[in-house]
C-alpha cells in the first residue's frame, strides 16, 4: 500500500534555495505518477509539478517553471521537489501525491482528482 510521507519544509528566505523529499514508505509507487501540489488556509490545492514513472517531461504548473525542477529516484521510492529561487508566493503546505494509472486526457496532471493516495503535507514558507 502506498504510503506518503513528506519532509524537508521550513523557513527559508526569499532567493535561497529548498528540497522536499516525499517517500512512499509502503514502496508500491515506483510505477505510479507522483506530484506535488500545494495549498493555503482556506484555498484549494493547487497543482505544482507532476512527473511520469519513467518516460516523458515533467509537467509543472507555469509560476514555477524555470524555478522548482520535480524528480524521482525509483530505487529509494522517493520523489523531489527543487525549490530554487523560492519567494513568498510560494508559501504552503506542499503535499505529495501519486496516481496509480498513466494520464489520459490532457491537463489531467492538474487536477487533484485524478490522484489516488495523498501525504499530509511539508509547511513551507517564505520570507522577503
Amino acid at each position: 500500500q502506498v504510503r506518503l510521507v513528506e519532509s524537508g519544509g521550513g523557513l527559508v528566505q526569499a532567493g535561497d534555495s529548498l528540497k522536499l523529499s516525499c517517500v512512499d514508505s509502503g514502496a508500491s509507487s515506483s510505477g505510479f505518477v507522483m506530484a506535488w501540489f500545494r495549498q493555503t488556509p482556506g484555498k484549494e490545492r493547487k497543482f505544482v509539478a507532476a512527473i511520469n514513472p519513467g518516460w516523458g517531461s515533467p509537467y509543472y504548473t507555469d509560476s514555477v517553471k524555470g524555478r522548482f525542477t520535480i524528480s524521482r529516484d525509483n530505487a529509494k521510492n522517493t520523489v523531489y521537489l527543487q525549490m530554487n529561487n523560492p519567494q513568498p508566493e510560494d508559501t504552503a503546505v506542499y503535499i505529495c501525491a501519486a496516481k496509480r494509472d498513466p494520464f489520459s486526457s490532457a491537463n489531467e496532471w492538474s487536477r487533484p482528482s485524478a490522484y489516488n493516495y495523498w501525504g499530509q503535507g511539508t509547511q513551507v514558507t517564505v520570507s522577503s
